[in-house]
């Protein structure tokens, strides 16, 4: 008898201890929501923390976001770096605290509360009370706290919430005060004005940002002014503006040192006007040409360069500020910024009201840094008393009058209007104005040098980032503007008196508590503190109040790395100890953001770095490169992309994009799917038919199988060695790497292993996994080595894709030693490299088989010849000995892949191919200029030897001139027969197919498809390789696809594994469990009405039947003479055989039965 074991396929009872099965379709959203539950059950990341402590510490910052919003792509990408370069350090020996950190304070949370409150100025917040209006910018600033959390985590980041710091605590605002003193105490801290972006209609300054959000196109005068010189009224520079009101503020003239400037003299009155040479038509606009017999407007008198006119005095619009000329103001002063493009080249001054007009009027020596300035319009906008004649008017609403003040008096040149984009208040939608406003600055100018310095000592990827924009900003540093006018913040800890002779600054609540009196103070945000008095040492019987101002909410940012451990009051020695921090990360717009902070305030208090290494990544934009913008909703919810799928997608997309060499990323959602086609499917399968077939192997070795990690030594198995060899090159590619901070080399590198991996070795040895004519012990080498590189790429790649590796471990791991299985991937070392099991030879050789394949494949391709179709021979051709030599030894391999018959490999390639060149035009062009002419006709008439000089030596004298070989372009012709040949080649390499079809061929081909279609019998019933069914099969008797069947009946079952048998041998008892019938041919299935009269003969019918007792009957027989059986005896043995347990028969040699009284043995 022959029996065949038992069909399991439960699930929940695998037929192993230990590996389960592996559902051939696969969710990696709900996998990856399984792993979220693991990890929370067994406080997978709390548990690491611990695992680790008492290792190296490597310290973290991470900068806080405000919880006002939902996390965008923005803070997903910077996430997932910062989780991957983590988890990497952690998973080397380090210790690694991550403490997630919440932006509580400023203008987002402050909006969303005008925005409920309907605020609109700054009476409306004193009038509803300070303290309310912070109350409820306290409650909102978690609002979205568990919602980040809930993304953060289900993006796989492991990072600290329960620990978190906020800017709110006063932990954290009072190391803040102890920034800001020890800043005060260094002389780094003085009382001065900027010009910023103004709304007066809130009264408020507002920073760049919200100037940015509502910009509305105007119409608003544009006029051209005289400004007489002092030495000679008849002399006028003419200055052009569109913000008339700021005249009565003038205080100087700016002209560019590099422009020509024309002195002309008007025809009509006489006066003599200077302005740019390039702003006449702007003075003195084109005739209509009715007036083109008119006399000329003006004579040019001379041409002067502008610095020639620094220096001149002139008469200003208006007298209000005439006292100022004492102090040099109403003079002409050099600056870069002025341009040719528009006005006249001359710009009217304002300081109080223009960002260049105060640093040109600072740089001339007009104002002075720290102290007052004139600006007479105030909080509401309107002028003050000292603009006499304009008193109390709103200034945007005196243009006209000043105009026409100034016409009466004969300084209008020219009056027009402009149509131009003006920013609008956000809030009030009035128009802004540029004011000076009185600000706290941070002397950043003096520690210049020191910032440049400690920039060096920095290590930033990309590094052109550090080098030019970070340097170039470092390099021009103006003095830092740190205090707003706002509410919601932490209050600037200066008490002073009315005129600021005396301040005091305070670094501790402490030091408030001793110095007002005032004991318990537990809040020190503005409503609190504001009522504390400090009793004035020089007036005594006075008291000092606080200033109104809070800090800018980026100076705390600039503090978090001492303010989130609550330096110096606490934790000071592991503050110390562990910086500047190993490594930060964050988006390409916090050069001028928190990277600047930090950098300023850590020199400014330690003269250090905060940092050590610093990833910055680019901006991902909308999938038509627009801005992500919610309005537009022109992207995708992050969750849903994650829940379609997978979180581990969409962290490898990102990663494996431009955006993390700090460029932008347009962000499609179908590059996160083509992540789970071609990497996550390739790379499951991978480890699914890893488990399938060492559950195969266990059931039929009958013993658990065990990973041996000394298995590599005594490897024979040429393609074992190339995949462990390939996999100690990656390690030591992503150690060096990931040391060095470029995700985005490491990525390609990981893929392409992967790549290797599932489409080469695991490809080109299934039919070793499966062990088709293999002993057992290189069974078990082939798995051993197939999970050893599976557990080693999911360590490698755990910090990258967290979810698929934690979810392949959880079942691999059954074959590690007890003591070995720990209970996450993430709890194991990156593995070590281990460079005894490199082969760089072996490597080298497996890449030219790789090369010969595919090119092979490709001239597949040129024919849409399928490679199911099996071709004679392939040729490869290569002058280079070793590498056919190479080629050769893979022979089977190559055989394998490109489905031929044989190969044939020759250095002789001279009758397949002609090579010739053709001139690099560009490149010759370039080097030779007229002379490439004659160089390039000459390179096309090259004899073959000279050709092969030239490549061989990489030069060659042509037409009097070296041509080298980046001067030109090698073309192959092939010149053999292009009917039954086809080649492909690199320009190095040469492979030919031989694509004449002859019968065997075709019977090649049928045997292929018939295997094909009893696997997909199997697969579409659910069968696992271990699963054994019995095949029968039916064919038109004579036909060509009988023929086959018989023909090749062996290695049928060899591909099968077991015989494929005719129908008439099914036994009435046979189960069947499904059939199929289809025509074989050139297409994949053809059904019957489709079938063509080439192929209606080649039609296949299969029978699929459970495992059964097959009796042989001829020895049934023999058996019954032998033993004097009868007809009934026999059939009551046949009867109680097939009933008889198919697992216990399987196990056993023989069975003794007791018939008619006589003893019956039964071979196996």
């Amino acid at each position: 008898v022959s029996t065949q074991s038992t069909w399991e396929t439960s699930m929940t009872e695998p037929q192993s201890k230990g590996f389960e099965l592996v559902n051939e379709k696969v969710s990696f959203p709900a996998e990856e929501a399984k792993v979220l539950e693991y990890w929370e059950r067994i406080q997978a990341f709390e548990t690491s923390l611990k695992q680790s402590e008492g290792r190296p510490v490597y310290t973290f910052y991470d900068g806080p976001p405000f919880a006002t919003g939902l996390p965008h792509y923005g803070h997903l990408l910077a996430g997932t770096i910062k989780d991957i370069v983590t988890r990497y350090y952690h998973q080397v020996g380090f210790h690694i605290s991550r403490r997630f950190g919440w932006d509580c304070h400023g203008l987002p949370v402050e909006y969303e509360i005008d925005q409920k409150l309907n605020i609109k100025s700054r009476d409306d917040v004193l009038n509803y009370g300070i303290a309310n209006y912070n109350d409820q910018c306290r409650s909102i600033v978690s609002r979205y706290a568990s919602q980040w959390e809930t993304v953060v985590k289900r993006t796989g980041r492991w990072i600290d919430f329960r620990n978190d710091y906020k800017t709110m605590d006063l932990s954290f605002m009072e190391s803040v005060w102890w920034v800001f003193k020890t800043l005060f105490d260094k002389g780094l801290v003085y009382r001065g004005f900027r010009v910023m972006p103004y709304s007066t209609r809130c009264m408020t300054p507002l920073s760049n940002f919200e100037a940015n959000l509502n910009y509305k196109d105007v119409k608003d005068p544009a006029i051209v002014i005289t400004f007489p010189t002092l030495d000679d009224a008849n002399t006028c520079l003419v200055a052009w503006t569109t913000t008339p009101w700021t005249l009565p503020s003038n205080l100087g003239l700016a002209v560019n040192p590099s422009l020509n400037y024309l002195k002309v003299k008007d025809t009509k009155s006489g006066k003599v006007l200077i302005f740019a040479e390039t702003r006449l038509e702007e003075v003195y606009p084109p005739k209509k040409k009715k007036d083109q017999s008119q006399e000329k407007e003006y004579t040019v008198l001379e041409t002067v360069l502008g610095k020639s006119l620094e220096g001149i005095k002139y008469t200003p619009p208006f007298s209000y500020f005439s006292k100022e000329r004492e102090k040099g103001a109403f003079r002409v002063v050099l600056a870069d910024w002025v341009t040719s493009d528009s006005g006249t080249g001359i710009v009217h001054c304002a300081p109080a009201f223009g960002e260049d007009d105060y640093s040109t009027c600072l740089q001339a020596g007009i104002i002075k840094k720290g102290t007052e300035i004139v600006c007479p319009v105030d909080a509401s906008g309107c002028f003050t008393a000292e603009v006499t004649d304009f008193a109390d008017k709103y200034v945007k609403d005196a243009d006209k009058e000043i105009i026409a003040k100034l016409k009466t008096e004969g300084r209008i040149w020219k009056h027009d209007q402009v149509d131009h984009s003006y920013p609008f208040c956000w809030r009030s939608d009035t128009p802004l104005l540029y004011k000076a406003v009185p600000s706290w600055f941070v002397a950043v100018e003096n520690i210049k040098e020191n910032l440049l310095k400690n920039n060096d000592q920095t290590y930033w990827v990309p590094p052109v980032i550090k080098e030019k924009r970070f340097h170039n900003w470092l390099k021009d540093a103006k003095d830092w503007n740190i205090s707003r006018n706002r509410y919601w913040g932490t209050p600037i800890p200066i008490w002073t008196d009315e005129d600021f002779k005396e301040m005091v600054c305070i670094g501790s609540v402490a030091e408030l508590e001793e110095l007002s009196g005032k004991t318990g103070i537990s809040d020190i945000h503005k409503h609190f503190v504001d009522e504390i008095t400090i009793p004035s040492k020089l007036n005594p019987g006075k008291v000092l109040r606080r200033i109104e101002e809070v800090f800018d909410c980026w100076f705390e940012s600039g503090s978090m790395p001492y303010a989130q451990q609550h330096y110096p009051f606490e934790n000071k020695e592991a503050f110390e100890n562990g910086f500047p921090a190993d490594f930060i990360a964050e988006g390409l717009d916090q050069t001028r953001g928190w990277f600047y902070t930090l950098m300023v305030l850590s020199t400014a208090l330690f003269d250090k770095p905060a940092f050590k290494n610093l990833i910055v990544n680019g901006l991902v934009l909308a999938s038509d490169g627009k801005k992500m913008s919610k309005r537009l909703r022109n992207y995708p919810d992050p969750l849903e992309v994650v829940e379609r799928h997978g979180a581990d997608a969409l962290r490898l997309y990102l990663i494996n994009s431009p955006v993390v060499r700090a460029e932008p990323l347009k962000f499609k959602e179908p590059g996160v799917h083509d992540v789970v086609k071609k990497v996550f499917l390739p790379w499951f399968h991978a480890y699914r038919f890893f488990i399938e077939n060492a559950m195969r192997f266990e059931s039929a070795s009958n013993t658990k199988f065990t990973y041996d990690s000394a298995f590599a030594k005594g490897l024979s198995n040429v393609m074992d060695k190339w995949i462990l060899s390939s996999l100690q090159t990656l390690i030591k590619f992503v150690r060096a790497e990931m040391a060095a901070y470029r995700l985005y080399t490491v990525v390609p590198q990981l893929l392409s292993f992967i790549d290797n991996l599932t489409n080469w070795y695991v490809r080109m040895n299934r039919k070793r996994f499966k062990g088709t004519g293999n002993t057992a012990a290189d069974i078990q080498t082939a798995l051993t080595t197939l999970f050893h590189v599976l557990l080693s790429l999911a360590k490698l790649m755990a910090p990258f894709t967290p979810f698929l590796v934690e979810q392949m471990y959880q079942n691999l791991k059954h074959a590690l030693p007890a003591d070995q299985q720990l209970g996450s991937i993430h709890f194991f070392f990156i593995p070590e490299y281990d460079e005894s099991l490199v082969s760089t030879e072996i490597e080298v050789k497996i890449q030219r088989m790789q090369t010969a394949i595919e090119l092979g494949r490709a001239a597949r391709d040129v024919r849409n010849i399928s490679l199911k179709n099996p071709l004679k021979k392939a040729l490869i051709g290569h002058k280079d000995p070793k590498f056919l030599e190479d080629v050769k030894s893979l022979e089977s391999y190559v055989v394998e892949e490109l489905n031929v018959r044989e190969i044939e490999l020759t250095s002789d390639m001279g009758k397949f191919i002609q090579v010739r060149l053709t001139p690099n035009r560009k490149a010759l062009g370039t080097r030779l200029a007229a002379q490439s002419g004659p160089v390039c006709a000459a390179i096309q008439k090259l004899t073959e030897a000279e050709v092969s000089q030239l490549l061989r030596d990489g030069e060659l004298q042509v037409a009097g001139h070296p041509v080298y070989k980046d001067d030109v372009e090698i073309v192959w012709d092939f010149v053999a027969d292009k009917t039954s040949l086809q080649h492909y080649s690199n320009g190095d390499l040469l492979v030919v197919l031989n694509v004449e079809i002859d019968q065997e061929l075709i019977q090649l081909r049928l045997v292929r498809e018939v295997v094909n279609r009893v696997m997909r019998m199997r697969k579409r019933f659910g069968l696992t390789p271990s699963d054994v069914v019995q095949f029968f099969y039916e064919v038109t008797p004579n036909s060509l696809l009988a023929q086959t069947v018989t023909k090749f009946a062996d290695q049928l079952t060899q591909s099968l594994n077991r015989p494929l048998l005719s129908s008439s041998e099914k036994p009435a008892h046979a189960v069947v469990l499904a059939t199929d019938e289809s025509y074989l041919g050139d297409n994949e299935e053809t059904k019957e009405d489709d079938a063509s009269e080439a192929n209606k003969d080649n039609l296949l019918k299969l029978w699929m039947c459970r495992p059964f007792l097959f009796i042989h009957e001829d020895g049934l027989k023999q058996l019954a003479t032998e033993h004097s059986l009868s007809n009934e005896s026999l059939a009551g043995l046949r009867s109680y055989l097939t009933c008889y347990p198919l697992d216990s028969l399987n196990k056993r040699a023989s069975v003794s039965l007791n018939f008619d009284g006589k003893n019956v043995t039964l071979l196996h």
